[in-house]
Order: structure tokens, then C-alpha cells, then sequence
């Protein structure tokens, strides 16, 4: 996998976004860490519990002109799990769920990509947890493609074009054997995760 690292305080995040086109080569994009985000939410009874991840990597070939040409990959770090209280953290690496020790990744890799509508998009690919895989579908949306006014760059550190991506998806965490021990088998938390992902690019 190729990949070009920014280093943030206590995160790393990889990334490789390249938008192609048929009769050329694929241009080279950069993750915009602080406009990027992996979220997800499920319910503890009735109510939504939010978390994110914060370490991560993404490669995501994309030709607009030939979708079918495109492909993702997402690889997460386990461990950089966040719900904002430390000791549900802890409990979500641990056995009991994630079990980030033994299975530090969750990993994405599309086989196709397909328009689906305008500046809409469906990978279909593998969802790998906890060593489980299973065929996943993730849509995605591209919210759209802006060249930088040349009197603009200087302020935004010299970027000259800026392209943004969301996906939305669900999974039951039961099929990836996340959570499913005895004590975890009543209604307390939901079986089913709501996924979204933000993604923002520039290049110089």
C-alpha cells in the first residue's frame, strides 16, 4: 500500500487520494487531518452513543471520468478508539469487543466501484474485523471539486485545488463477533453501528 504520513500529537494518519483520468496519470492528493473524520454510532438502550477513530490510513484511487477504474481503502487503528470516557475506551479494546491486541486493524478494500448517481458513487468490496470478512458496500458522495483562486494559495498554505468525499454506511457488529459474549447477548447495546466518514483533500 502506498503512503504519504502526516504526524499529528499521538496520531498518525496515512493517506494516498489520487483522482484520475483515462489519458493520463493519476494525480497525488493529501489528506486534510483536520477536515477528515471516521465516526461512528451505536445505541446503549435507546440512546446514540458517538465515538470516532483518530489513527488511520486511506488510498483512494478515483477517476471520475471511468468510476469503474476507481477503488478505496481504509485501514483503522483499533486502539485509537474515542467515545470520550476513558473507561468504555479501554472496554472496547479489550476481548470483550474489539480485542485490539490481537486485532490491532479494521480494514476496507473495495474489488469494484460504481456510479450510482450523479456524484454518487457504491464500492462493493471486503470488510475485514477481528480477522472476520464479509462482502461490504459503502457509498460514497462526492460533495465536490474547487480550484483555489491564485490570491487565496498563500493563505491556505499554498494548495491550489481541494476535492471532498462522505460515505455512510451500517453494519451489525455481531457478524464480526464484536460484543458477543454472554453478558452482552440482552438490549443493552445495539447490534446495529452507523458508520460515516468525511474526507477532505488538497494538492499544491
Amino acid at each position: 500500500m502506498m503512503r504519504n504520513f502526516l504526524a499529528l500529537p499521538g496520531l498518525a494518519v496515512g493517506s494516498l487520494l489520487a483522482l484520475g483520468h483515462p489519458d493520463g496519470p493519476a494525480a497525488d492528493w493529501n489528506v486534510d487531518a483536520s477536515h477528515t473524520e471516521i465516526n461512528f454510532s451505536v445505541r446503549h438502550f435507546f440512546t446514540p452513543v458517538s465515538g470516532s477513530f483518530h489513527a488511520y490510513e486511506i488510498e483512494l484511487d478515483f477517476d471520475p471520468e471511468r468510476p469503474e477504474r476507481s477503488s478505496v481503502k481504509v485501514e483503522v487503528d483499533v486502539a485509537s478508539i474515542d467515545t470520550g470516557n476513558e473507561k468504555r475506551d479501554d472496554h472496547l479494546r479489550s476481548a470483550d469487543w474489539f480485542d485490539a491486541a490481537r486485532h490491532p486493524h479494521i480494514r476496507f478494500e473495495s474489488s469494484t466501484v460504481r456510479q450510482v448517481g450523479e456524484d454518487r458513487y457504491l464500492a462493493t468490496g471486503t470488510l475485514t474485523i477481528k480477522e472476520t470478512r464479509r462482502k461490504f458496500e459503502l457509498p460514497i458522495t462526492l460533495l465536490g471539486i474547487q480550484d483555489i483562486p491564485e490570491p487565496m494559495r498563500p493563505m491556505l498554505g499554498g494548495i491550489s485545488r481541494v476535492a471532498s468525499f462522505e460515505a455512510a454506511a451500517e453494519l451489525d457488529r455481531r457478524d464480526f463477533g464484536v460484543g458477543v459474549g454472554s453478558w452482552a447477548e440482552t438490549a443493552i447495546v445495539g447490534s446495529e453501528v452507523r458508520i460515516a466518514i468525511a474526507v477532505e483533500v488538497n494538492r499544491s
